[in-house]
């Protein structure tokens, strides 16, 4: 059997693709005849998902699972949104949100976790980049939890059940039953999913953001402020900034169902009339292909250059 070489690894490895591992693995299968080693990596559909790498993965679907008082969301992308309706795209959805429910939001961790066929999540999702023919990416994980009370899921846009384009969790606690929780949740899961609030409350905005609206007022309004004290600047500046911040904050949104309501006036109306205190500790928001910037193809470009003929040339 011929020595398998690092050298001989590496250029495995920039011909197709695969991994060290899967390339060093093909070598010695193969006796360390490259084309050989090659076409065997193609026959696992390692080196098929490989190249379809570089493709841009920007649908797919969101999916939610809610268990006890532990709930997970996780994004997972494909190329085209034909995909999102393949039963083994969406069975490898599911799952993985069930893993994540288990294993937490570490994504390296969410990979090298069995799925129940005993597979592990990343090779499964190899596996179904060869199979299905589309790159796919496990983007993002979250998982919410409270000591009491309950986290909510809702999903708009549903595909199949728990799964669809935007998946929201919002996590209560409290020692009201689930007969005050659960109807309070989903009136705030899907104010979350139409209102897109940007933190749980003012504080938690990116400052670069509030910096970026500061820096809006202060031009809007420079006739204004010119000549002025900076105190009188100040308040001219900060009174657009603190709408801002009320408007996105998710807390201090006026509520979807009844403008007249902030979010925190609905829960305290729903705490009051339950007779406890309930508290809004977290929430996510997964919108899918949110973030990703999608390749924009240009058909006859496409096809000009696949057949050499410059565009414009008759």
């Amino acid at each position: 059997m011929a020595e398998i070489t690092a050298a001989m690894v590496k250029e495995l490895r920039e011909k197709s693709g695969a991994g060290m591992m899967d390339c060093k693995k093909a070598l010695n299968e193969t006796s360390g005849d490259l084309t050989a080693a090659m076409d065997w990596l193609r026959t696992k559909g390692l080196a098929a998902a490989a190249k379809k790498s570089s493709r841009t993965a920007a649908e797919g679907l969101v999916g939610v699972a809610v268990s006890g008082t532990t709930g997970a969301a996780v994004e997972v992308n494909s190329e085209t949104d034909f995909v999102a309706k393949n039963e083994q795209f969406q069975a490898f959805v599911r799952e993985v949100t069930q893993v994540a429910l288990a294993t937490g939001d570490d994504l390296e961790a969410i990979k090298a976790a069995a799925m129940p066929s005993g597979t592990t999540v990343e090779d499964a999702l190899t596996n179904n980049i060869a199979t299905i023919g589309e790159n796919q990416t496990l983007r993002r994980a979250r998982r919410l939890s409270v000591n009491q009370g309950a986290v909510v899921s809702y999903v708009h846009n549903q595909q199949a059940p728990g799964m669809g384009k935007i998946g929201v969790l919002v996590a209560l606690e409290s020692e009201a039953g689930a007969d005050v929780l659960e109807p309070l949740g989903k009136n705030i899961a899907m104010h979350v999913a139409a209102a897109f609030p940007l933190a749980l409350n003012a504080e938690g905005i990116d400052p670069a953001v509030i910096e970026r609206e500061a820096a809006i007022a202060r031009e809007k309004n420079a006739e204004k402020i010119a000549g002025k004290s900076e105190e009188i600047a100040a308040k001219i500046i900060n009174g657009p900034v603190d709408k801002f911040r009320r408007e996105n904050a998710l807390l201090t949104q006026a509520f979807v169902m009844n403008d007249k309501l902030s979010i925190q006036d609905v829960i305290a109306q729903a705490g009051k009339k339950a007779g406890t205190k309930i508290t809004l500790v977290d929430y996510v928001r997964f919108q899918l292909g949110e973030g990703i910037e999608k390749e924009e193809s240009d058909f006859a470009a496409e096809v000009a250059a696949a057949s050499g003929v410059p565009q414009g040339v008759n």
